[in-house]
């Protein structure tokens, strides 16, 4: 791959012609139509949250350099940026009068600043280096040279590798804020749409039920036209968890796709389990809520997905103080079980450091974890009966 050094540009210059897609949140052309300013394998654009992108503007009317920015050159002699797409298009945004900043105390957009500040913005030279190779090269150049600024996450890397014909409908479908199914899955699926993390959740979701790595998944259909798999799959997901459960808070970010695959064909009596999620949503001492729905779609058969939090160190203390005292009395162990045997550890009184805290009731069977639930019992029983 060669790399040739370009410092005759100027902001002028690549904001000739320069194309905003309001829709898509994305800049298009610049350099007077010569320069691609997103290509396929390039991220969305992320700095239009008022913060990144008038940091650009600011770094600018202070004559601060913009830093290194990537083109590459194609076949026809066109020019595809292959680092420097925010700061492109923020850039690009303010000079088109799509961007405003606060200049001397007021919201100002570039027709509001003095003429010398316009041609401050307008004169400042960039530092671009101009690469040419093939597309191997490119692609892997693409993701070296990802060390500055807000680095790209896996999803952003691989739609980079395996761009083409997929990622392409795979994108308008899960990294489309416009698309009105992002607010039902985001009561599932944590994440930024535009950081790819609802894509990357539906590509992990139908790679792991095909028992193939993303990677792996994307490389197969790259150049396929249809998601239609990928839809199919993961709205088989999303119509699973909303027939099953009443919606919560607890649910987003779960791992709905190994869940689906594990109980999506056992049958439930609905209105049971969604009565036995709130009860357990009420408990205090559930460490874990977010487990609680594969706790129940698994029948409650595994406790420790839970982490029931354990008595408090001064409900043990108080506990303990009041078994001794009774057993001291009463010429026994204050280990309840131990003062049942007829070995000699019928009448040892043991330490609180030689005993564990217990629940009379299991919590498993309804016990809270309360002082009037609370015994103390010495740690060869309590093993003992942990273990049952």
């Amino acid at each position: 791959m060669i790399a040739k050094l370009h410092t005759e540009w100027t902001v002028r210059d690549i904001c000739q012609g320069f194309i905003y897609n309001e829709y898509e949140g994305k800049g298009l052309l610049g350099l007077n139509g010569k320069l691609t300013i997103q290509p396929k394998y390039q991220r969305h654009y992320i700095y239009n949250d008022g913060k990144k992108d008038v940091a650009v503007i600011d770094s600018l009317l202070k004559e601060y350099p913009l830093g290194l920015i990537y083109f590459n050159k194609t076949k026809d002699g066109q020019f595809e940026v292959l680092d420097g797409q925010q700061r492109i298009t923020s850039f690009g945004r303010f000079v088109t009068g799509k961007l405003t900043i606060l200049f001397n105390g007021r919201e100002t957009d570039f027709t509001g600043l003095p003429e010398e500040k316009k041609e401050l913005v307008l004169n400042s030279k960039l530092v671009v280096f101009v690469c040419e190779g093939e597309e191997g090269e490119i692609l892997e150049w693409f993701q070296t040279i990802n060390i500055v600024g807000v680095k790209l996450n896996d999803q952003e890397k691989r739609n980079a590798v395996f761009c083409g014909p997929f990622v392409d409908a795979a994108k308008a479908v899960f990294s489309n804020t416009l698309n009105a199914n992002i607010q039902k899955w985001s009561h599932y699926i944590r994440g930024d749409v535009k950081r790819q993390d609802y894509l990357e959740k539906a590509l992990q979701w139908i790679s792991n039920a095909k028992g193939v790595s993303v990677d792996k998944y994307m490389s197969c259909y790259r150049y396929n036209t249809s998601i239609a798999e990928l839809e199919s799959y993961f709205n088989s997901v999303i119509d699973w968890i909303a027939g099953t459960f009443q919606m919560d808070d607890y649910m987003c970010g779960l791992e709905w796709g190994r869940l689906y695959e594990e109980y999506h064909s056992k049958h439930y009596d609905l209105i049971q389990l969604n009565n036995r999620v709130r009860e357990l949503l009420l408990d205090e001492s559930i460490g874990k809520c977010g487990n609680i729905y594969e706790y129940v779609l698994g029948g409650e058969a595994e406790p420790r997905l839970l982490e029931v939090r354990i008595f408090e160190d001064s409900t043990k203390k108080l506990v303990y103080t009041r078994q001794t005292a009774l057993a001291k009395e009463q010429g026994i162990s204050n280990c309840p079980l131990c003062a049942l045997s007829n070995d000699s550890n019928r009448t040892r009184i043991y330490k609180i450091g030689e005993m564990d805290a217990d629940h009379v009731t299991a919590w498993s069977r309804g016990g809270a974890t309360s002082i009037e639930n609370c015994q103390m019992l010495c740690k060869t029983h309590n093993r003992a009966k942990g273990n049952k």
